[in-house]
């Protein structure tokens, strides 16, 4: 790749980052472009129909996407899929959440999800955003609506120096005691009352008793923006693993024709193990899969066949090696930012990634023209799990587990390689084209 093809995507990169705020904002973003190509929407409780070479996509409970492309060859043919995830870790809104401290301060009651790096909230300008379930004439479909209050609102104060002078020696936090946003000043307790009710029935334009329940984050209001020398890292909040969910959608528009159905498969709730109707570990993808090929004219044999045919890419991203501490890494397999796509790899199997798989992700790395690294865990040192291994669990399918190298992951900023997300684009492309 030349180094102009470089910075090809990387404004529009930042531009989904900024509008992606949680979960909920990333399956709108990624739904909008989809609906600008021309993809049509297929409700999961009507019958589908479906065309070789069309295009379709399906949202499960608003926080998860499945696009895909008609295959024009037959059903048994299989599929290509890459999979993301669209959620990060973070904090979520309690209900009841207003509490009056000390002050005449108003604090918001959260609870952590997932496993943040937390003392990196602290003293940022934050706000609110999410899905609010609002009521309707039938009590087993109630109105969703999504709501992003756009400027800061809230921060979480960090104590001053001068009353915990051992600060910078380790500082252990209590997620409910010193994690809490503030969000107001108000003169007396009787003002917190439905505070934040409010303050969303007045953001949606709603009846403040039509309002039912909602599921609300904290998000960093800070844009995604480039730093270094020469413009060569990214950072952003959520990179993990909205990037990848970027860069699965960006192929799945660039690609051209493919006689297999190209898939992208964006899940929430892998932070939190995937045990969701909307998480990898949910046979979601199989029943999407199943319904494809029985509407283009398949057989639950040509099914079998398809997912022996298949491959798939499960793009969550890497550790990459960190300037002050090499020492944690493997001694011989250290992915460095700006070094390509990383094929990831475990013993014990937390990743889907064999020799076989791993050969398959690095020919078309080649193929693509692009670079490729290896990770594995420094053998002191116990991995994390990610989509592929889950999802074998519900098809059996060939796959490689993959990423781009960050630095700082699951901070409320991480920091990657312009030119790894360009590289992994490539790689996409090549995948779903071969």
């Amino acid at each position: 790749m030349s180094k102009p093809e470089a910075l090809l995507h990387i404004d529009d990169l930042m531009t989904f980052m900024d509008a992606s705020s949680v979960n909920f904002l990333a399956i709108q973003t990624i739904r909008r472009r989809l609906e600008a190509a021309d993809f049509e929407r297929l409700d999961q409780s009507e019958q589908w129909h479906i065309e070789p070479g069309g295009k379709y996509y399906v949202i499960k409970n608003d926080s998860a996407i499945f696009a895909f492309v008609a295959g024009s060859g037959t059903p048994a043919e299989g599929f290509r899929i890459i999979s993301a995830h669209s959620d990060s870790p973070g904090f979520r809104i309690k209900p009841n959440s207003e509490i009056a401290a000390p002050g005449k301060t108003l604090k918001l009651n959260t609870e952590v999800y997932g496993g943040p790096i937390l003392y990196t909230w602290f003293d940022r300008p934050l706000s609110i955003a999410g899905r609010v379930i609002v009521r309707s004439n039938d009590p087993l479909h109630p109105d969703h609506h999504l709501v992003k209050f756009e400027r800061p609102l809230l921060t979480i104060p960090h104590l001053a120096i001068h009353f915990n002078r051992a600060v910078n020696e380790g500082n252990s936090l209590s997620r409910q005691k010193d994690m809490l946003p503030v969000i107001a000043l108000i003169n007396d307790a009787a003002e917190r009352e439905d505070y934040l009710l409010n303050m969303i029935a007045d953001q949606l334009g709603a009846d403040k008793a039509d309002i039912i329940d909602f599921d609300l984050s904290l998000y960093d209001t800070t844009p995604a923006c480039l730093v270094g020398a020469n413009d060569e890292f990214i950072t952003s909040g959520r990179l993990d693993d909205l990037s990848m969910a970027y860069s699965a959608m960006t192929a799945l528009l660039e690609s051209g024709d493919c006689r297999m159905t190209k898939v992208i498969a964006v899940f929430d709730n892998e932070e939190t193990g995937s045990g969701t109707k909307q998480g990898a570990a949910s046979p979601e993808l199989d029943y999407m899969l199943r319904r494809i090929c029985t509407c283009l004219g398949g057989r639950e044999e040509d099914y079998m066949r398809a997912v022996a045919n298949s491959f798939m890419v499960s793009a969550d991203n890497a550790h990459g090696i960190h300037p002050n501490y090499p020492e944690k890494q493997d001694p011989t397999n250290h992915p460095r930012l700006g070094g390509g796509p990383v094929i990831k790899i475990n013993a014990n199997c937390k990743y889907m990634t064999d020799a076989d798989s791993a050969a398959v992700f690095r020919v078309i790395c080649e193929q693509a023209d692009v670079p490729y690294q290896y990770f594995v865990n420094h053998s002191d040192v116990a991995g994390g799990s990610t989509l592929g291994n889950i999802l074998t669990s519900q098809i059996p399918l060939r796959g490689v587990d993959m990423g781009a190298a960050l630095w700082a992951m699951h901070s409320v900023r991480e920091t990657a390689s312009t030119l790894d997300h360009e590289y992994t684009i490539a790689a996409f492309n090549e995948f779903y084209n071969c």
